[in-house]
């Protein structure tokens, strides 16, 4: 059964194309990459794109480990994030630093979105607020910036120090919940790109940034060096297509007028729309529970090849058991956005990492419930298998494993309730599934496409829930199962 899983899973997790365009979490970035894609296919080059892969670091490490081909960049970001600790001049400086990495920068495609800080217009009047300096002196107000951007290098810590803005109190926030956060009045202020729909939508004043502090962010794709001059010639063409007016109406018209960011790229390139080419719901349900249950499967089957001999062994060995038990409970611990993230530098982006993250957090549960079962077995039922002369196998086999296994499927099941719901963050680094309608939901402000991803996803659990409900009455010996105990 489990090597008909795995064989089910291996085809959707083998995809190659030429071409790979990456995008980061925001609008403004799919609409780029789908450009680049259609672009690519209108020069009859192979072409996908991986959405929403995260922040700029995931998608540079990605493009810089050939996972992906090129992504949407700023050249501020790589000045002053990417490449921070290399301390450059200006834009210019950035070509040879970047070639020595076997990267490049594309020709600037027209426009700059920069940061910059919003206020609601009624608060900026209330309190006299028109500069980025005019901040000081308003240390009462509630500032939530996006988790990137408190970190950067020409993030909020830096320019808090230009500003001298110590006295204000700053916390982490999703950049597209914190336009729900603001408009709602529970912030007062944000950190918006300058291209950004939401500003004129939410009535938003954006502070001048009376002391320069922000640099210029010109739009280009970053790329690798290796890859086809065909492509590179695509991606150049796509110089001075938009301006910063042209952007924002693109912006505009997916976030608040529900177009979708093909379309926008379409519009941008001159292509008519195509009606019908977007994909169903349905079809896209059957896509991403594919991916999904090719994700679960995969690392429930490896824990399950892993985990069971430990748990043996340690109720076997109990030295053995006083060091498995803990370090598996460690892994536990360690935050699961943290663990996806940290493996992508070992195994890339996409599916790998995902499996492989889940593969560790369903040690603990089939390791301990192993264990469990097997230390916890009646002494006098041991006692009667050693006086029948049984060998230790024969026993591990005909005795204390089928003993034992209600508590091990238990753990079982907990490993794979937990692999369903965990699998939704694999969507961040490029693994699909279900969380990728909620990632995009999130992003749209569209309760419609987060349910497409949390319904099915609850779904999914209570399915494995009763299945395995079934497949543990299906092999359990008739004289073990509780009714005929009873």
């Amino acid at each position: 059964m489990l090597c008909a899983l795995l064989l089910l899973a291996i085809p959707t997790l083998s995809h190659a194309k030429p071409v790979t365009i990456g995008s980061k979490k925001f609008t403004e970035s799919v609409i780029l990459a789908e450009m680049a894609r259609l672009a690519l296919e209108q020069a009859k080059i192979p072409a996908q794109h991986r959405r929403e892969l995260g922040g700029s670091r995931i998608l540079y490490d990605a493009v810089e480990a050939g996972d992906i081909s090129a992504y949407p960049e700023y050249t501020g970001t790589l000045r002053f994030e990417i490449l921070a600790d290399r301390k450059l001049p200006d834009d210019a400086a950035l070509g040879s630093v970047l070639a020595r990495r076997g990267l490049a920068l594309s020709r600037p495609l027209g426009f700059s979105d920069g940061y910059a800080l919003a206020i609601r217009a009624d608060t900026a009047r209330r309190y006299g607020i028109a500069r980025l300096s005019d901040l000081a002196r308003h240390p009462e107000l509630t500032v939530a910036v996006s988790n990137e951007f408190v970190d950067r290098a020409d993030g909020w810590r830096a320019l808090s120090a230009a500003y001298g803005l110590g006295a204000i109190k700053v916390r982490g926030i999703d950049h597209d919940l914190a336009y729900r956060a603001l408009s709602g009045g529970q912030i007062d202020v944000t950190d918006v790109y300058t291209t950004d729909a939401e500003i004129a939508a939410y009535d938003l004043v954006v502070l001048k940034d009376d002391r320069a502090f922000f640099p210029r962010y010109d739009a280009a794709f970053l790329y690798r060096r290796d890859l086809d001059p065909r492509a590179v010639a695509v991606l150049n063409g796509l110089a001075g297509r938009l301006d910063e007016a042209k952007m924002r109406e693109l912006n505009r018209k997916v976030r608040i007028d529900g177009m979708s960011e093909t379309d926008a790229a379409r519009e941008a390139l001159g292509l008519a729309a195509q009606a019908g080419q977007e994909d169903s719901r349905w079809r896209r349900l059957l896509d991403r529970t594919r991916e999904h249950f090719a994700l679960v499967a995969v690392a429930l089957g490896l824990a399950l090849v892993i985990a069971l001999p430990l748990g043996i062994a340690s109720a076997r060995l109990p030295r053995l058991g006083s060091l498995v038990l803990p370090l598996t409970g460690l892994l536990q611990t360690i935050p699961s956005l943290a663990l996806f993230v940290m493996l992508i530098p070992l195994l890339g982006i996409g599916a790998a990492p995902t499996i492989a993250a889940l593969f560790l957090y369903s040690l603990l549960p089939i390791v301990r419930n192993t264990h469990a079962g097997l230390t916890g077995i009646a002494p006098p039922l041991l006692d009667s298998a050693e006086a029948l002369g049984l060998s230790r196998r024969t026993r591990l086999l005909r005795i204390e494993l089928p003993l034992a296994l209600p508590t091990i499927l238990a753990g079982v099941r907990t490993a794979a309730v937990i692999a369903v719901g965990l699998a939704t963050l694999g969507a961040i680094i490029g693994a699909g599934g279900y969380g990728q309608p909620i990632l995009t939901g999130i992003r749209l402000a569209n309760n419609g496409l987060i349910l497409e991803g949390a319904v099915p996803a609850a779904v999914f659990a209570l399915v494995i829930e009763g299945a395995f409900h079934l497949f543990e009455r299906a092999i359990t010996p008739r004289g073990l199962r509780p009714s005929a105990r009873r």
